[in-house]
C-alpha cells in the first residue's frame, strides 16, 4: 500500500492506495491533535492498518519543505513533520514530502473528465504547459510541464505579485487594502480572506467567505453578489495575467474548494470576460482552455503521483 496525505492548516486528508486506486480515506480535523504524529497514529489505529504493509508514500504539506526534503513546517499551524522520525516511530518507509499545491497541481492536470467543468474550450496543444491556480486560504499557482511522458511541476508564488486594479472600483479597493496592510498582493483579493475584505469594502461588514458565497449564489440582487462578482473579476484577471506569462495552451486549471463551490458563478459571471480582457493579446487568451477541477481529493491524487516519482 501507499500512504498519502494532504496536510493543511485546519484539516488533513489521509488515504491508502493500492496502485492508483484509493482503498480508504479519512478527513481529520487538525485541532483534535497536538501534532501530526498523534494524528497519524489515530488514523492507523482506526483503519487497522499494519504499517509494515506500507511500502512508500507522500505527504503534501501546506508549508515550506526543508532543502534536504526530509522535514517541513506548516505555515498556519505549529507542526513540524519529520519523515525520518515518522519512519523510526511507526516502522514506515521514509515518506516523500512535497508542497501541497504541487500535489494539487498534479491532481488537477490529471483529473478525469468527470471531475472537470470547462469554462472555455480554447485550442489546446498537448505538448504545451499547463497552469494551475487555486484560491483558498491563500492563492496558489504552479506551472506543470509534460516531460518524457511524465509531469514536471514548477511551483511559484504568483499570488504574492502586486495586485493590479482594472477599473476605478478596484482602484478604490486597492486603497482600502493598502490602508490595512501596506503592499497589496493578489492574494489579498483573490482568496477566502480576500472575499471577506472585498465585502467589508463594499458593504462595510466582515462576513465569513462561505456565508458571502451562499448569500450571493442564492440571490443575485444582494451586496454579497456584488462582492462575489468583484472577486470573480479579479480572479479572472489574475489567472489571465499568469497565463500570459507562461502561455499554457495545454490548459488553465482552477483548483481548490472555492472554485468548485462557485462553479455556477464561474460559468455565468465575470470571470471569463476578465480572463480574456487582454487588449491586443485577447486572441491569445481566448485560445487557452480553461477548466474548473471539482475533485475533492485532488491533493491526495496528486500525492500518489508524486510518491511514484520519489
Amino acid at each position: 500500500m501507499i500512504l498519502c496525505g494532504d496536510i493543511g492548516g485546519t484539516k488533513t486528508l489521509l488515504g491508502l492506495f493500492q496502485g492508483d486506486e484509493l482503498r480508504v480515506d479519512r478527513r481529520i480535523a487538525n485541532a483534535d491533535f497536538q501534532d501530526f504524529a498523534s494524528l497519524l497514529a489515530s488514523f492507523l489505529a482506526e483503519t487497522r492498518t499494519d504499517p509494515s504493509l506500507i511500502r512508500g508514500g507522500c505527504l503534501a504539506v501546506a508549508g515550506p519543505i526543508a532543502d534536504d526534503g526530509r522535514s517541513a513546517r506548516l505555515t498556519n499551524l505549529p507542526w513540524t513533520i519529520d519523515s525520518d522520525a515518522l519512519a523510526h516511530d511507526f516502522g514506515l518507509p521514509v515518506l516523500h514530502l512535497a508542497n501541497d499545491f504541487a500535489a494539487a497541481a498534479l491532481g488537477a492536470v490529471t483529473a478525469s473528465s468527470a471531475h472537470k467543468a470547462t469554462l472555455q474550450s480554447g485550442a489546446p496543444l498537448a505538448a504545451a504547459p499547463r497552469l494551475v491556480v487555486g484560491a483558498g486560504t491563500g492563492l496558489g499557482m504552479a506551472i506543470v510541464l509534460p516531460q518524457d511522458g511524465r509531469w514536471r511541476v514548477l511551483a511559484g508564488e504568483g499570488g504574492h505579485v502586486a495586485f493590479a486594479p482594472a477599473d476605478g472600483e478596484q482602484a478604490a479597493l486597492w486603497s482600502f487594502l493598502n490602508a490595512r496592510h501596506g503592499r497589496v498582493t493578489w492574494e489579498r483579493v483573490v482568496s477566502g480572506p480576500g472575499l471577506t475584505s472585498i465585502h467589508a469594502f463594499i458593504a462595510g461588514i466582515e462576513l465569513p467567505p462561505e456565508e458571502i458565497a451562499t448569500r450571493a449564489l442564492d440571490d443575485p440582487d444582494t451586496l454579497e453578489r456584488r462582492s462575489l462578482n468583484m472577486f470573480l473579476a479579479a480572479y479572472g484577471a489574475f489567472a489571465g495575467d499568469m497565463a500570459l506569462a507562461c502561455l499554457p495552451r495545454g490548459g488553465v486549471f482552477l483548483a481548490g474548494g472555492i472554485a468548485a463551490r462557485l462553479l455556477p458563478a464561474l460559468q455565468h459571471g465575470p470571470f471569463l470576460a476578465a480572463f480574456n480582457a487582454k487588449a491586443e493579446h485577447a486572441a491569445i487568451a481566448a485560445r487557452m482552455p480553461v477548466h474548473v477541477v471539482t475533485d475533492p481529493l485532488l491533493g491526495l491524487r496528486g500525492a500518489v503521483l508524486l510518491a511514484s516519482k520519489a
